[in-house]
């Protein structure tokens, strides 16, 4: 049975947009071990002088994580932020009411952004709009970035740290529309209120950017008139609508899972439609981009008990642990894709959570740190994508999905990087949806393009085991190098101005290349 074919037309004239670096971001919440067991262990061989891991903070940037967003997440709307800085001895515990957990306030504000300087990381900063309000987020915004000679940024320095941090990125809370959430507010309440904080921490600091939250997911009651009015009253005062979205396979529909791409990009589709639909309404040349601050894989239906069902618990406890396949990892490659395709309107991506909470790296109190199958395709992208996204045009055959409709067989997104005029690195990326091989015909007239060694991830059909050695399988049996394309390798062939690469079964794919203009 010969393979299935599809058509990639590629051409360095024809581009999405820049390709920020923000895009390539993660999350560190007060939940479960992400903080405490997670990237903060003294005691740990591995621990810096600071009490972080090392192991993990080698991963993070293995990971090439460029962004990562604190302190949550629902943790945030009952959150004191105050309680959590100054000396170690001052500071009490407190019940976290999202998580039932005992938070011991032992990691703050400038623990982690410290840590995140350290690091390299761009950090993103929530401030709770849940059970607290203006001053409380215009004072967090002073304690960060002021200079000497005001009250909070005086605190700061009495705390030990005389240089302002000079965050940029500030999230006005999260997920209000939730009922779930700690201080839930309808659109008008919260719209009004956000709108308010915003404007008074950009008079604190001007350089600030600011994300609104928008709908908390596509299945929201309230998706579409919640943006319409939140943004309403804020469209003037912030820069970024958030988005939110995780995906599973439910009920062992694997065709459905794997077409989760597709489902991402009308969301991102129907929430930009929203926002430029204010935008006309007011007559506003200003462009609202989005800030897609919570994506990934989560069995939240078929593995979660739900947080009202949690017990109170301390001590670090293991909360939504989810270990993940190679089926789930092709998933996230593809999600991937999708924010690439659309990198003229998100900037900001943060992939939730970086460490064992539905996370792509994993620890064990006083033992190693493991990357899971979700690692791979996650860092391949952020080391290869650069410069510019391509607007590719791809012809694919579709297949059915009970879920998302018909989806197309075939995603691919490409970047192009020019530092010097008619030369450029370009990084190709391939999903194969469907459980048959695809010849790929990537066309690129008028472009010499010379695509190098990639790298390729199989979806396989074991379920997932917890631990390292689950982990280390998947990688020995799904992850692996891809020759070039040649006649002689059997995966692909490159003449002229057409390279033809044959993908794996439900594969996801990524290439490195070199192209000339001709």
């Amino acid at each position: 049975m010969s393979p299935l074919r599809t058509q990639v037309v590629l051409h360095p004239d024809f581009q999405v947009g820049e390709v920020d670096r923000r895009l390539f971001g993660s999350f560190v919440e007060h939940l479960g071990r992400a903080v405490y067991t997670g990237i903060y262990e003294p005691g740990h061989p591995t621990a810096d002088e600071h009490g972080f891991r090392r192991d993990v903070a080698d991963l993070t940037r293995e990971l090439g994580v460029s962004v990562v967003r604190y302190p949550g997440g629902n943790f945030v709307s009952n959150y004191v932020w105050e309680d959590g800085v100054g000396p170690r001895a001052d500071r009490k515990p407190f019940i976290d009411l999202a998580w039932r957990t005992i938070e011991p306030n032992d990691i703050g504000t400038d623990e982690f952004l410290q840590w995140a300087e350290r690091e390299g990381i761009e950090p993103m900063m929530a401030v709770n709009l849940g059970t607290r309000g203006v001053a409380a987020a215009a004072a967090l915004v002073e304690y960060c970035n002021g200079e000497a000679g005001s009250r909070w940024a005086d605190l700061r320095i009495a705390n030990g740290r005389d240089k302002p941090y000079g965050v940029r990125l500030w999230c006005l809370g999260n997920e209000m529309d939730g009922p779930w959430q700690i201080g839930h507010k309808d659109a008008d309440t919260y719209g009004r209120l956000a709108a308010e904080a915003g404007k008074a921490m950009k008079l604190v600091d001007p350089s600030i950017e600011l994300v609104v939250c928008g709908s908390s997911s596509m299945q929201m009651d309230t998706f579409g008139s919640w943006e319409r009015t939140v943004l309403g009253h804020t469209y003037d005062v912030v820069d970024h609508l958030s988005m939110h979205a995780y995906y599973e396979e439910l009920d062992g529909d694997r065709a459905s899972f794997l077409g989760s791409g597709t489902a991402m990009d009308r969301f991102i589709g129907r929430v930009v439609a929203s926002a430029d639909a204010v935008g006309a309404e007011r007559r506003s040349d200003k462009q609202i981009t989005i800030s897609f601050d919570e994506w990934n894989v989560w069995y939240f239906e078929s593995r979660f008990e739900g947080e009202k069902n949690l017990p109170l618990q301390r001590d670090a406890p293991r909360i939504i642990e989810d270990v993940y396949s190679g089926l789930d990892g092709v998933v996230v490659g593809d999600l991937l894709v999708t924010l690439l395709n659309h990198a003229d309107r998100v900037p900001v991506a943060c992939l939730a959570q970086l460490v064992n909470v539905i996370a792509p790296i994993m620890t064990e109190p006083g033992g190693e740190a493991w990357r899971q199958p979700t690692f791979h395709p996650f860092a391949e992208t952020a080391r290869l994508a650069r410069g510019r996204a391509l607007d590719l045009r791809v012809t694919s055959p579709a297949m059915p999905t009970a879920r998302h409709g018909d989806v197309p067989v075939v995603t691919a997104a490409a970047t192009w990087d020019e530092p010097v005029a008619g030369t450029a690195d370009v990084a190709l990326f391939l999903v194969n949806r469907s459980a048959e091989p695809v010849d790929v015909e990537v066309s690129h007239p008028g472009v010499d393009l010379v695509l190098d060694r990639g790298a390729r991830l199989v979806a396989d059909h074991e379920p997932a085991v917890v631990g390292p050695e689950h982990a280390a399988h998947v990688a020995r049996t799904c992850w692996s190098a891809v020759p070039a394309p040649d006649a002689g390798t059997g995966t692909g062939v490159a003449a002229g101005t057409t390279t033809t690469v044959t993908l794996a079964p439900e594969s996801w794919t990524a290439y490195r290349g070199s192209a000339t203009r001709l």
